[in-house]
């Protein structure tokens, strides 16, 4: 099979693979060891995560400290129900292309919560009007569904100059691009960057005070609860690493691999900004296309309609709407994700076989 899904998530890059392995064996290497204890084993396991950590900070930006979460949508909850806000500042904005961890988790804390809206490019106005009262922004940094890079930098500032706090959801631009510098929270998690499922961080500014989210034995400096995975943590700070170390080489190859798709793909209709976008994600329509049956004629190539997280669901996509598509075009979609290892051959094969399905059933 063909994977072109890099937006839901990545394979574990071998490096990572490597890191974890000495912490997943059996008693002999004491790599199972709980780091949270004082004897050798556990400082050898504290080591390791302390490492981590320190390789993970290296794609964010300085004056800042990471917290190992579960995943970003722990992170997210955590910075939208965990970090206080003035009592004059009680709001929420949030834009209109959010993951539902960022959307269900503000609506869950019982604030005021504002949508941004976003052009037909899939983006949002750096000068968007932001209701008075807010204490908290959050845009991501590289929408998972149609790629847009959104001006989080900007929008940084406005929410500054508003005396709020700016959230950056970097899930899909860690690794990738430079971080999203002037955010007060970053939550990124090392499935979306080659590395294991079940790991991500909250990364927090200088100054800016988190409550716990989670309560039991105050690891993490008492801000998270629960014994950590020196497996996991290795495997996160690897991959941070080599994604630090192969970003620009990335983004060549991901370019080229897009301008492939496009060339074989060229009757399609790109969703979002031509220009202000994540190579490694392809939004695509076609008028008249059947995309169940496109995926059943093409299941040698792993694709999808847009956010793995909304699959299933019979709706239409919520970022797709939100950029003014109707129903009927948004159902016509499909999203390509390629990744490092992605060749090619592969984009080649999987293209071809994508335009021969659609113009079997008239799209």
């Amino acid at each position: 099979m063909i994977y072109l899904d890099h937006q839901a998530t990545t394979p574990l890059a071998p490096e990572a693979r490597e890191a974890m392995l000495h912490w997943l064996s059996g008693p002999e290497s004491m790599g199972f060891a709980n780091p949270h204890s004082m004897h050798k084993a556990g400082r050898a396991a504290a080591a390791a995560v302390e490492v981590a950590r320190e390789q993970v900070a290296s794609l964010l930006p300085k004056g800042g400290r990471v917290i190992f979460t579960s995943g970003a949508t722990e992170a997210i909850n955590q910075a939208i129900r965990a970090v206080p806000r003035a009592e004059t500042h009680p709001g929420i904005a949030f834009s209109a292309l959010e993951h539902s961890a960022v959307v269900n988790s503000a609506i869950a804390s019982g604030a005021m919560c504002q949508e941004l809206p976003v052009s037909a490019e899939g983006l949002v106005d750096p000068e968007v009007s932001i209701n008075e009262g807010t204490g908290l922004v959050a845009v991501m940094q590289v929408n998972n569904e149609i790629g847009t890079i959104q001006p989080v930098a900007r929008l940084a500032e406005r929410a500054h100059e508003m005396g709020a706090l700016f959230l950056c959801d970097a899930v899909q631009g860690a690794g990738k691009l430079a971080p999203p510098e002037g955010a007060d929270l970053i939550a990124i998690t090392a499935h979306k960057l080659y590395g294991p499922k079940g790991i991500g961080a909250l990364w927090v500014r200088d100054g800016v005070k988190v409550l716990p989210l989670i309560h039991g034995g105050g690891q993490e400096s008492g801000l998270r609860s629960g014994t950590l995975s020196p497996a996991l943590c290795a495997g996160f700070g690897a991959a941070a690493a080599l994604a630090k170390a192969r970003m620009d080489a990335d983004f060549q190859h991901l370019y080229g691999l897009a301008s492939l798709a496009r060339s074989i793909l060229s009757r399609w209709t790109l969703n979002g900004s031509e220009t202000a976008r994540w190579p490694g994600n392809l939004s695509l329509r076609l008028e008249g296309l059947n995309f169940p049956r496109l995926m059943s004629d093409c299941r040698e190539v792993a694709f999808s309609a847009g956010s793995a997280c909304g699959s299933g669901t019979g709706a239409p996509s919520r970022v797709l709407t939100a950029i003014g598509l109707e129903p009927v075009q948004a159902r016509a979609s499909i999203r390509l994700g390629f990744g490092r290892y992605t060749t090619r051959e592969d984009v080649e094969q999987a293209c071809r076989a994508i335009e021969a399905a659609a113009l079997a059933q008239g799209a």
